[in-house]
């Protein structure tokens, strides 16, 4: 059986401001049909460069040297090479290929989920319409035959009512259906390879078991090779047959998944795999903090308490209202942190929210350094805003673009009086900057020209600028690969050592939060299932949703993963 994609001593250099960049130096890789091969290694490596080569998407500004051979499937099937005619299923290069070669390659032989759908999907068209454009764009079929191969591929990437939600738009479906309507999209043309970048990133653990699983059919039913870009071990080890691991735009190991978790053999791929969190690592920290509190910590006044909080969003044009948040209790100490977890919509950023005085309260009691939200004024709650620092979840949004690092983290300085200007409160933003590891220098830099992790440490900065003795962190490490994720962790750990500060951690990541938080609280549909200690909570969940939620997170070992996967169908049935 032939490679169904082969690239050969591929370099990719790009021509920038300050120069050429190498992204891609002399890589090697082949992909077999129905296998899934997973490219690993931290931001800037030069995965998601090698993985749009195939289908040919590189920049203008892209020099590229090598080959990138791509076969149709049954050519791969039958072993064949290229033939008189030279034609994409017969093996042609696609860094020669002219551009209306491309188009004919790109949908047929090859397809791409992208990383984010919310961007991949045209918020102006239907969904159904959408899937049928690549059908029509590559065969003649009629408008009622593409609609209806449309309804039909719906139906198998599991979008429930296909019929109806085949004329609804993107915008009405979650992330987790926008996802499985741009995999239905790759799938559309049945393709021998699918290019899969990032496609589980911002989705939380349950759905992206379910998206995991749709990828595992895309290879058994569908019987599609996939290239699987992620920097998600636990993903890697679910999923992946084959794993090449780059770094600094080399390939510096590739070897079977079982083997190159067993027995990694290059220093980097033993760093990337011990940067990963791992349940039950956490005990260890939450017993050091217990350890550094003075006698009657337990006793002192609660920095935050809700009890039966209730947050309802008023219904629109006729709908019902929405119930976000319903009966919560609650409570953090000076010093401690909160880890909030659960699912897409079961209400963990509206409580952030609300705590901040961003969202109003409906009902209950909710009680924020000695101020109750139910029914505060903004005049009330002003006060108390400067003793209360949000991390978001996407620094890059949160930014000003217009502003410098520096005129950001200065802020809310400026804002509260601290400080006449940005200019004259530099000397503690630079302060503020060593404080989290980024040099003084960065504070002249745009936001656009710091990476992920640059930025999240600069949104750090910035929520600590005031000294607040309540940190909201709202998924802050949710996008970021594990050894920034590492990094970042560390240097919350750290500075929390440092501060003391008392800290809502809203992530999905159960790993993450059990690092770091000293309870955990699980929430689901609005309510709290589970609370209690990490030990507690993710060591013996009692209750069927938490086990669920643990159930999906996936483990960085293919071999406790396969074992972890049947529990989580048996769950999940």
């Amino acid at each position: 059986m032939t490679e169904i994609v082969e690239i050969r001593d591929l370099a990719v250099t790009f021509a920038t401001d300050h120069g050429p960049v190498r992204a891609v130096d002399g890589v090697s890789l082949a992909v077999q049909p129905g296998e899934v091969l997973a490219v690993v290694g931290e931001s800037g490596s030069g995965k998601t460069v090698t993985a749009k080569s195939i289908l040919g998407l590189l920049p203008e500004t892209a020099t590229v040297r090598g080959a990138v051979i791509v076969r149709g499937r049954d050519d791969a099937a039958a072993g064949g090479g290229s033939s008189a005619g030279g034609g994409p299923a017969d093996g042609a290069d696609v860094v020669t290929m002219s551009a209306s070669r491309l188009r004919k390659l790109r949908g047929r032989d090859a397809a791409m989920v992208f990383q984010e759908p919310s961007t991949s999907l045209n918020p102006v068209f239907t969904v159904g319409w959408q899937i049928a454009e690549g059908l029509r764009a590559h065969g003649k079929m009629s408008k009622q035959e593409a609609r209806e191969k449309a309804i039909d591929i719906m139906r198998r990437v599991g979008i429930p009512d296909p019929e109806t939600r085949v004329d609804h738009y993107p915008h009405q479906f979650s992330g987790g259906q926008k996802q499985r309507i741009v995999i239905a999209q790759a799938l559309a043309l049945d393709p021998g390879v699918i290019v899969a970048d990032e496609p589980t990133t911002a989705l939380d653990v349950t759905v992206q078991a379910e998206i995991l699983d749709l990828l595992r059919r895309c290879r058994d039913e569908f019987g599609a090779a996939i290239v699987l870009i992620t920097h998600n071990m636990g993903v890697v080890a679910d999923l992946a047959d084959r794993v090449a691991v780059m770094y600094q735009g080399k390939l510096v190991e590739q070897a079977p998944v079982r083997e190159l978790f067993a027995n990694p053999q290059e220093p980097y791929t033993q760093q990337l795999l011990a940067a990963v969190p791992r349940i039950g690592e956490g005990l260890a920290r939450a017993e050091e903090r217990a350890s550094r509190r003075p006698a009657g910590w337990e006793d002192q006044a609660p920095v935050v308490e809700a009890r039966d909080l209730r947050i309802v969003y008023p219904g629109r044009f006729r709908q019902p209202d929405f119930v976000a948040v319903d009966g919560v209790s609650f409570a953090i100490r000076p010093g401690e942190v909160l880890g909030l977890v659960g699912e897409s919509g079961s209400g963990k950023t509206t409580i952030g929210r609300a705590m901040a005085g961003l969202t109003r309260v409906s009902g209950g009691s909710f009680d924020v350094l000695g101020v109750e939200m139910a029914g505060a004024r903004e005049r009330d709650i002003r006060p108390i805003r400067p003793r209360i620092g949000f991390v978001f979840q996407d620094p890059a949004t949160s930014f000003n673009p217009l502003l410098t690092i520096a005129q950001c983290v200065a802020e809310p300085l400026v804002v509260n009086g601290r400080f006449g200007s940005a200019e004259g409160a530099r000397a503690r933003v630079d302060e503020l900057l060593e404080a989290v590891q980024l040099p003084a220098s960065y504070g002249d830099r745009y936001p656009h020209e710091l990476s992920g992790g640059q930025r999240q440490r600069a949104s750090l900065a910035r929520a600590l600028a005031l000294d607040p003795e309540l940190l909201i962190a709202d998924e802050p490490t949710s996008a970021l690969d594990v050894s920034v994720q590492a990094r970042v962790l560390d240097l919350f750990d750290e500075l929390h050592r440092e501060l003391g500060f008392a800290a809502l951690f809203i992530s999905h990541d159960l790993a993450v939060v059990d690092m770091l938080a000293d309870r955990i609280a699980v929430l689901h549909r609005g309510r709290l299932v589970e609370e209690g200690t990490g030990a507690s909570v993710l060591g013996a969940p009692s209750d069927p949703y938490t086990q669920r939620l643990l159930a999906s997170l996936p483990v960085p070992d293919p071999v406790e993963q396969a074992a972890r996967r049947a529990e989580w169908e048996a769950l999940r049935g």
